[in-house]
């Protein structure tokens, strides 16, 4: 049954050059309704469209078609080709564009915002946050944030009594707006796996930085962060915390 299905479908030439100009049309509709979901999906379909140009490049040569094939072969080259230019460009417009996200943002006078600790470096640019915060003695839950390796790139501490196993993860909003900060990849990225049955407050440390792409170098603006906890037992999740800092983006 399948090989009835890809005989039929490798059989007519026009077909697959059909279904890949329907998954450029689809990769370009999408761009403009700005949903991740829906642009990985149109862009595995194009995927899928090249592949089907390079099979059938191969089906017309085992056929000896040889026009067909180099018609089948220069599209898939091409659009190779194009898509190369393309990331190439839009990179090179990206890093010449300036960020303006934060530029007119204010920072509240009203509210407590804390500005996050500067990590330690040393000889080998090896980072470890200071101890005078690290080893301090706390008496309740608590937050701490860090400055990593670039402004942008944070680390964090959480310091937190009994609580059952799960993972924290973070949320950030810049403040006076609300809106989400890097709320595409800050879940995963900021994520740790906690667990104290006790009754004295414990410390748990990111593994590893994550980054704030809203804004740019030199443009601070206040950001809330949240600290939430995913309950391993499948509970609702529920934030433990949330604190203030002056932040800004990193210059991409």
């Amino acid at each position: 049954m399948m090989e009835k299905y890809f005989s039929g479908f490798f059989n007519n030439w026009w077909k697959p050059i059909i279904f890949w100009i329907i998954s450029i049309i689809l990769l370009i509709v999408t761009n403009s309704f700005n949903n991740p979901i829906l642009e990985k999906i149109c862009f595995t379909i194009f995927c899928l469209g090249l592949l089907g140009l390079l099979i059938s490049a191969f089906y017309q040569l085992s056929k000896k078609k040889w026009l067909k094939t180099i018609l089948t072969l220069a599209l898939f080259g091409g659009t190779i080709f194009i898509g190369i230019i393309f990331v190439v460009t839009m990179f090179f417009i990206d890093q010449e564009t300036p960020d303006t996200w934060a530029k007119n943002l204010k920072i509240p006078k009203n509210i407590q915002i804390d500005n996050p600790a500067d990590m330690e470096f040393g000889n080998n640019f090896d980072s470890k946050k200071p101890d005078s915060i690290t080893n301090r003695i706390v008496e309740h839950t608590e937050f701490q944030l860090y400055n990593s390796v670039q402004p942008g790139i944070y680390e964090y501490e959480f310091w937190v009594g009994k609580i059952e196993r799960g993972t924290i993860y973070l949320k950030a909003f810049e403040i006076t707006q609300n809106v989400a900060l890097s709320d595409d990849r800050l879940p995963e990225r900021s994520s740790i796996k906690i667990y104290n049955p006790t009754d004295s407050i414990k410390k748990f440390s990111s593994t590893d930085d994550f980054t704030i792409y809203e804004g740019d170098w030199g443009q601070h603006y206040a950001g809330r962060f949240e600290v939430w906890f995913k309950p391993e037992n499948g509970k609702a999740e529920r934030k433990l915390l949330s604190k203030n800092y002056k932040i800004e983006g990193w210059m991409r």
